[in-house]
């Protein structure tokens, strides 16, 4: 596993994290609600697709 997962989910908090405050200070909270959850989102989704590998990986080396 390489480091650049790590930044890459450092990223899109970060974006996220802009965008939810921009759109905060424009007054569309309920627009940056949505932003920072699609944010979680991609970043679950980035990690569940790790985890699947880690268990394909896993069951390779046991060989079940």
């Amino acid at each position: 596993m390489d480091v650049e997962i790590i930044f890459k989910i450092a990223a899109i908090g970060i974006l996220t994290a802009i965008v939810g405050q921009i759109l905060k200070q424009t007054g569309k909270d309920e627009i940056s609600t949505l932003a920072t959850l699609a944010g979680l989102i991609i970043v679950l989704i980035m990690v569940l697709n790790l985890i699947g590998e880690l268990f394909t990986t896993l069951k390779t080396i046991f060989n079940f």
